[in-house]
């Protein structure tokens, strides 16, 4: 992993700002990740600082982080422990052993009894091993992940034992080791230097161990044994420039993803790839891990990719009826072959298979294809019956059609509403409604489930604008908050949010209007678009049809304005806590 112990030492010494600080808030917005609010007193700096602790496989780190976690309504047990435990502790230290992928956060708390007593949440930042840990005395309190004898034979981590480090290797502290030369320490190896070196050196991840190798020899699958005197030269000037500066370089990929980073400036990837320097680790950190492995967008993704392929399915099934459609268009030719049958049924005998009869529609002569198995009575009967059968097969297929749109539609709006989410907590507002639809299976919660509040803007003539975030909000904000005299709004044809004027009993101006129709069109699919059609109608001409999915309505009585969405003036116009 890339967050190695070297990395960790810089982060580290920049968490240090805050020893002193008291701890303002805990809580636990995924089952392994748990952020703590500092705020320092009686500093001219009073500011709340937030940090991360991540035991999540991926993503495991600790670091500074400006990320909008969300706060879960229902606090988890661990969670709860650390606000009992933790309190409004104060923090005395971090410390490291070496370079070990291991910080202790000692902090100074009030017992049960009112005693002083010092805490240390211990971060393990160890791959899929990583684990949050609450020591007190040399004995856990508890984890986040409890770890047993089934688990792991070889260190347990349980309530109530004696907290045991993991194993610790004989590696050498590169930042210590100033009079050792690394190039002495791989002198005799015959492995490739990027394998050889974090072996014996601690705290080092496979990506500094393969810059290291570049810049000493241009590959980074140089061999120990084939490195030439210059290039060990090289190899030591490598390191002991690393010991005097950091340079914090995130990696990414062709196609704008993060790939990797580190404390040393990267130059071992090809063309294609870009690089970005960070001030400092924990930017990085909090940048690298907020956009690569951020659970929100996991859950957003997943939730596409799952609408999508319900979209795709009822794309082909709506195509396929469309053809059936088209296939009944010949049904009146049936009826008229059956009605020219009986007009000339005297003409015909059994085992005919065609003739040439009078058509009285047209006054011409045609010819009629017959079944020679069958009496011509028969004959016209079975044209009638194949007629009756495309009459009835039209009529369920326009249904089924009306079906299909209506249903391709609702996918295009969720689809809209998650592409639109921001957080952890508009996602499960979503993935509630993809249950209550039978999309999927839902989930058993605790309590009731936190509703988001919808978008709040002000119109230049002082209106407030409501903007729903998904369909669920989109129903309760126009059918059942709304007045019947406010103003609704939303893309023609397009999926997008519900918009709200509140009237408060006035006619809006046309300058709020035209506003409110940007807002509507900029939270919506057509977002890039320009001179989008955006309807607008008085509440009261908004019903929802029976049995119609969330979000869908019918309107009348409407206008119709053409608009191109403004991000700048959706921020100026967007209500915060500031105004």
């Amino acid at each position: 992993m890339s967050l190695d112990g070297a990395m960790l030492k810089y982060v580290r010494e920049e968490l240090s700002e805050l020893v002193g600080s008291r701890i303002e808030k805990i809580f636990q917005p995924s089952r392994e990740e748990v952020v703590i609010t500092f705020r320092k007193p009686n500093s001219s700096d009073r500011g709340a600082k937030r940090v991360i602790f991540s035991a999540n496989g991926s993503s495991a780190r600790v670091n500074l982080t400006e990320a909008a976690l969300e706060n879960p309504p229902s606090p988890p047990m661990f969670c709860m422990l650390l606000r009992k435990h933790l309190g409004s502790g104060r923090l005395l230290g971090i410390r490291q052993d070496g370079l070990e992928r291991i910080l202790y956060f000692d902090f100074e708390c009030v017992n049960e009894i009112g005693d002083i007593v010092t805490n240390t949440l211990t971060a393990e930042i160890m791959g899929r091993f990583s684990n949050i840990i609450l020591v007190r005395g040399g004995r856990v309190i508890d984890s986040v992940k409890r770890v047993t004898d089934e688990i792991s034979g070889v260190r347990r981590i349980l309530p109530n034992i004696v907290y045991e480090t993991p194993p610790r290797l004989e590696r050498v502290d590169f930042f210590t080791a100033n009079d050792r030369k690394i190039s002495a320490l791989i002198e005799n190896k015959t492995e490739r230097l990027a394998k050889a070196l974090p072996a014996v050196l601690e705290g080092i991840s496979p990506i500094f161990a393969r810059e290291a190798a570049f810049y000493a020899a241009g590959d980074t699958d140089a061999a120990c044994c084939e490195l030439t005197d210059e290039q060990k030269e090289r190899l030591d000037d490598f390191f002991e420039n690393a010991r005097k500066s950091a340079c914090f370089t995130e990696i990414i990929d062709e196609s704008g993803a993060k790939k990797d980073f580190s404390f040393v400036d990267v130059n071992q990837y090809g063309n294609g790839f870009a690089k970005r320097h960070f001030a400092s680790a924990n930017a990085l950190l909090d940048d690298f891990y907020e956009k690569k492995s951020d659970r929100a967008s996991q859950r957003a993704r997943d939730m596409l990719k799952l609408i999508k392929s319900r979209a795709e399915r009822t794309a082909r099934k709506l195509e396929l009826r469309k053809k059936e459609l088209a296939d009944c268009a010949d049904r009146e030719n049936l009826r008229v072959c059956g009605d020219i049958v009986n007009a000339n049924i005297y003409r015909l005998e059994k085992g005919m298979t065609s003739a040439l009869l009078d058509d009285f529609y047209t006054g011409e002569q045609r010819k009629i294809a017959l079944d020679a198995r069958l009496t011509p009575a028969q004959n016209a009967q079975k044209y009638y019956s194949e007629y009756r059968k495309l009459c009835t097969a039209e009529k369920m297929l326009t249904g089924l059609i009306a079906e299909g749109k209506s249903e391709l539609s609702y996918y295009e709006s969720l689809l809209d509403s998650v592409t639109r989410a921001k957080t952890d907590g508009e996602l499960t507002e979503i993935k509630r409604e993809l249950a209550e639809q039978g999309l999927i299976r839902g989930e058993k919660t605790l309590g009731k489930p936190k509703k988001s509040e919808p978008l709040k803007f002000r119109s230049s003539d002082g209106f407030t604008i409501l903007v729903g975030k998904n369909n669920k909000q989109n129903d309760e904000l126009t059918l059942k908050t709304s007045k019947a005299s406010d103003i609704w709004l939303h893309v023609k044809d397009i999926a997008g949010s519900h918009v709200i004027i509140k009237t408060e009993g006035k006619t809006p101006p046309e300058r709020t209007i035209v506003e409110a129709a940007r807002l509507a069109a900029y939270h919506s699919k057509a977002k890039n678009g320009s001179g989008v059609p955006v309807d607008y109608t008085a509440v009261k001409f908004v019903k929802k049809p029976a049995g119609a999915r969330p979000g869908m309505v019918i309107f009348t009585d409407n206008r119709t304005l053409y608009v191109t969405p403004n991000e700048e003036e959706a921020d100026r116009l967007k209500i915060t806590e500031d105004n």
